[in-house]
């Protein structure tokens, strides 16, 4: 039996892949480990995006505005978890043809749809009530409309071209969003656009590198694929770095003007700032750049980079 005829095998009656289906070979992984390993907890990192926003206002040490953001980060922690459930669930035939996404718990068959979709609703659920422990309406708010962008998303939006990457952009800025709202912290113009189109360049870097990697069966795995080329998406990142880069260095003058005595540290961070978002550029070319998670933890020079900037802009921030 060919492999590709393994992946085609369908479910028993219990929700489970039947004797030689797709399940990672060699790895035997049980049922709480499965659900886990389906909630991706590698990709929680990405929801440290939420507290952007109170590190930036020299905020994130005051107990009232650290506790609130810790809690809308366990509620995107819930939320991501359950869309990413769903979205395994909704691509699992497709996922089964992906080099790497085929071993994933639900397309290998270790973790039922029975179980699965329960799981996923639990989670969605939580996510909310955890969301309003803070006690700012407009975090609930946030909460439900990245829900609902990202029901949309996985039932929709991801098999049209554009409104793909848009929406999976604008979940990375209500994240950046959710920091200012659990902790009633106003957002800088400044912020929001850095936060707005270094998300669209992360996802426009994402889909190049899922084109590289998967050549002409792109559209198999996701259908928008088949509408962009790669001059089209290398357009896309030019134009949102630049935009990226301008916005930051607005901020950063702008915060120089109100804080001369530490007007330096905020304008020497545009330096790793840019040479980060350079290598990021690179890293797409060369069809690196999957996912941004982990370039973050594979990825040497732009970790170094990273702490770089992270430490001159806390240094600006706090002291």
């Amino acid at each position: 039996m060919t492999y590709k005829a393994k992946l085609d095998q369908p479910e028993d009656s219990r929700g489970t892949v039947s004797q030689g289906s797709n399940r990672t070979e060699g790895i035997k992984r049980n049922l709480p480990l499965a659900l886990l390993l389906g909630m991706r907890p590698k990709q929680w990192l990405k929801n440290l995006i939420v507290l952007a926003a109170p590190l930036a206002a020299a905020k994130l040490t005051d107990p009232k505005v650290l506790f609130p953001s810790l809690f809308a980060v366990l509620s995107f922690v819930l939320a991501s978890s359950g869309i990413y459930l769903l979205n395994d669930l909704k691509d699992v035939e497709a996922d089964r043809m992906h080099p790497k996404k085929r071993h994933r718990p639900i397309a290998s068959g270790e973790l039922p749809t029975r179980v699965a979709y329960p799981a996923a609703v639990i989670l969605l659920a939580l996510s909310l009530g955890v969301s309003t422990i803070p006690g700012w309406y407009q975090l609930v708010v946030v909460m439900a409309c990245y829900i609902a962008l990202n029901l949309a998303y996985v039932y929709w939006t991801k098999t049209e071209p554009m409104l793909d990457m848009m929406s999976v952009a604008s979940g990375f800025l209500l994240r950046a969003i959710a920091g200012g709202a659990a902790s009633h912290i106003p957002l800088s113009n400044w912020f929001l656009i850095v936060a707005s189109f270094g998300s669209l360049l992360m996802v426009t870097g994402k889909r190049s590198s899922e084109i590289r990697l998967l050549g002409t069966d792109a559209g198999q795995h996701r259908s928008a694929l088949t509408s962009y080329s790669a001059n089209y998406l290398y357009f896309i990142a030019a134009v949102a770095a630049g935009i990226t880069i301008t916005a930051y260095c607005l901020w950063a003058f702008e915060r120089s003007g109100l804080a001369p005595q530490k007007a330096i540290l905020y304008e020497i961070s545009i330096a790793p700032f840019v040479l980060g978002i350079f290598r990021y550029a690179l890293l797409i070319d060369k069809g690196e750049a999957g996912a941004p998670e982990d370039l973050v933890l594979s990825d040497n020079i732009l970790r170094v980079i990273g702490a770089i900037w992270i430490a001159l802009l806390a240094l600006s921030v706090y002291i």
